[in-house]
Order: structure tokens, then C-alpha cells, then sequence
């Protein structure tokens, strides 16, 4: 499941990276134009998109947690911060927080964490 959750997050994540620094027209439409914020949110998600293929790599199953945890965090939160549920960046989000809380589920069960 974990590493499921990590090529989730490298699938999704490259084609978006790829439509931010394009800024294409169909992603004008869904996140708006350029701003500041939309570069800051880009930086969000190299850096999820490079932790998750050396997480890959490097099996670290709290940095792991951590990861998926403050995804899901943030994703959960999207809709109250766009004010809609219906932007398709916020269903997105809501679907793979729903799949990284099923990781975190499991981890957490599996006793592979020591939880301080």
C-alpha cells in the first residue's frame, strides 16, 4: 500500500508539475493564472513528487507517515480554502487523501511505526 501511495503521488504529480510550468491553458481554467501563489504551490508539489520517488527508494516508513499525513491535511483542507467542491483540483485531492488515509490506515495497523 505504501508504495502504491508513493507512485500515486509521482503519477499524479508529474503531469501537473509539467501543466504549472507550461501554464498551460487548461490549467488557467482550474487554478487561475500565474501568481506568486500558484508558484509557491508548484514548489509544494516538486517537493512532494521528489520525496516520494526517493522514498521509493529509501524505505523510511515515519518520514513516509509524515508525508502522506500532512497530504492528506492539506488535500481535506483544500475545499474550505477554494470554497467549492466541485474545482476539479479539489475532487482530485479529496480522492487521494481518501486513498493515503487507507496507507496511513494500514501502516498505523501493521505495527510497522513506533509512535512516540
Amino acid at each position: 500500500m505504501v508504495t502504491a501511495s508513493l507512485i500515486l503521488n509521482i503519477i499524479v504529480l508529474i503531469p501537473v508539475c509539467i501543466a504549472f510550468i507550461s501554464d498551460n491553458e487548461q490549467l488557467q481554467t482550474t487554478a487561475g493564472i500565474f501568481t506568486p501563489a500558484r508558484g509557491i504551490l508548484l514548489a509544494m508539489y516538486i517537493t512532494i513528487l521528489l520525496a516520494s520517488a526517493a522514498l521509493l527508494w529509501v524505505q523510511q516508513p515515519m518520514i513516509i507517515f509524515s508525508l502522506f499525513s500532512l497530504q492528506i491535511v492539506y488535500k481535506l483542507i483544500s475545499p474550505m480554502t477554494v470554497k467549492t467542491v466541485k474545482n476539479p483540483i479539489v475532487i482530485s485531492n479529496l480522492l487521494i487523501a481518501a486513498f493515503h488515509s487507507v496507507t496511513v490506515f494500514t501502516m498505523v495497523q501493521s505495527g510497522s511505526l513506533a509512535l512516540i
